[in-house]
């Protein structure tokens, strides 16, 4: 999910992380300065060298190539089965490193390179932190793939080359490939609104599966109701007022009981992508055959999207026994939807949601068979988004809000015979 700033983004990662070649790294001895004075340029080596009297390493990406295995994989968490969507443009970048000693000391050099190699050995892949705090406006450090910085061989051939494209006397230089860099479509994604009856009777295929008890072990999550694909968090407000409760998500499995008198028998870890550490829940009835969680009213701390939830038991040994993890969905709410067409005829659809959106994730809004994607909030999480929907026909229209890969409810799945809830059909004049 990187926009367009991405490539920049990487080269001024690498930039930031090679000017720590002025301090001299754990095993050096630390009273080496010789290398104090390095500074870092990223131009054509040809126009790198303006002054010999300081060290200086230069980062120049010549070339950017096509990354094989990327090239037509759809990005994770943003495009479900059977919807059509422009795949992301997958890259490698492919830099030269080349390090200069001070007043042409080629030991200096030879000292500044193996420093600067060490950096880059260690820091592979990138950090998330060093990426995001490297250009402002760039999300290249949320993208679903880590930055990976690995040594680029080049023969004595390629080197002769690519010295000679530049026309300038060789200094001693190492090339490394950056992948993979993943800028994503600005084409919206078509997908259509679920099916809401298959069969002749309107009942999909049902599975069931043996348990084989030996260890404590989740088998299943059971939301409230057999269809419904994902849970929802509680929500509740004063004025107008609005009280939702959270769903009850059940937990099941097998050898699941705790020692006895435990103030603490289970726990319940939820994980998501953006978390730090797991959030930590007190299941209600825990039994050896599984315990109940109620999903709360918690609209800063717990994003939409996929988790994974596991659980740890009190044996009353000294550590906890824990469980295999499972994955579960949360699902956004819309609360409000409101749409506006200007003189122009185009139409904006402001959305309040539950919970909170966070800056680092995905948000779009699937208005009928067609997705607008909401501008970058960097401010912080926020409850409402505005979408710009160009010029939509007057229509009613079915809605949904798409938070990394996981819908709001389109369809009532507590009714009898499925369809589509009201509060979703939404009429644009």
């Amino acid at each position: 999910m990187s926009n367009s700033l991405a490539i920049a983004a990487a080269t001024a990662t690498l930039r930031n992380l090679l000017l720590r070649v002025q301090q001299p790294l754990p095993l050096d001895p630390p009273t080496d300065s010789e290398l104090a004075d390095t500074v870092l340029s990223t131009k054509p080596p040809d126009k790198a060298r303006a002054s010999e009297d300081r060290n200086q390493l230069n980062l120049f990406l010549y070339q950017v190539g096509p990354n094989a295995a990327w090239r037509n994989m759809d990005l994770r968490n943003a495009v479900r089965p059977g919807e059509l969507s422009m795949p992301p443009v997958a890259f490698n970048l492919y830099y030269l490193l080349t390090a200069y000693g001070r007043n042409f000391d080629d030991l200096l050099s030879h000292r500044l390179l193996g420093r600067a190699v060490t950096l880059l050995n260690d820091n592979s892949p990138l950090l998330q932190a060093d990426i995001a705090n490297a250009l402002d406006g760039a999300d290249l450090a949320y993208q679903p793939e880590r930055v990976r910085v690995t040594p680029h061989a080049l023969s004595a051939e390629e080197i002769s080359k690519l010295w000679t494209v530049f026309q300038t006397p060789y200094r001693l230089s190492t090339a490394y490939e950056v992948s993979v860099i993943l800028l994503q479509s600005n084409r919206p994604t078509v997908a259509a609104p679920p099916v809401v009856s298959r069969g002749a009777d309107g009942r999909g295929p049902r599975a069931g599966t043996d348990l084989v008890a030996h260890v404590p072990t989740l088998t299943s999550i059971t939301l409230p109701t057999d269809t419904q694909p994902a849970a929802r968090l509680a929500y509740s407000q004063p004025a107008p007022p609005i009280n939702l409760p959270g769903d009850v998500v059940t937990f099941v499995g097998h050898d699941l009981a705790a020692a006895p008198a435990s103030p603490t028998p289970v726990i319940v870890n939820f994980t998501h992508p953006l978390f730090n550490a797991p959030i930590a829940a007190t299941p209600a009835g825990p039994t050896a055959i599984g315990f109940t969680v109620t999903l709360p009213n918690d609209q800063v701390n717990w994003p939409a999207g996929f988790y994974t939830v596991g659980a740890s038991i009190d044996r009353g040994t000294p550590h906890r026994v824990v469980t295999n993890s499972l994955a579960m969905a949360i699902a956004p709410r819309i609360i409000t939807l409101t749409p506006t067409r200007d003189g122009a005829g185009n139409v904006s659809i402001a959305v309040k949601a539950s919970p909170q959106i966070w800056p680092q994730q995905r948000a779009s809004l699937l208005v009928g068979s067609s997705e607008f994607v909401a501008a970058p909030h960097v401010a912080g999480k926020t409850a409402t988004l505005t979408f710009a929907c160009g010029n939509l026909p007057p229509d009613t229209y079915a809605m949904r809000l798409r938070v990394d890969g996981v819908d709001s409810f389109l369809v009532d799945y507590t009714a009898a015979t499925p369809h589509y809830d009201p509060a979703a059909l939404v009429a644009v004049s």
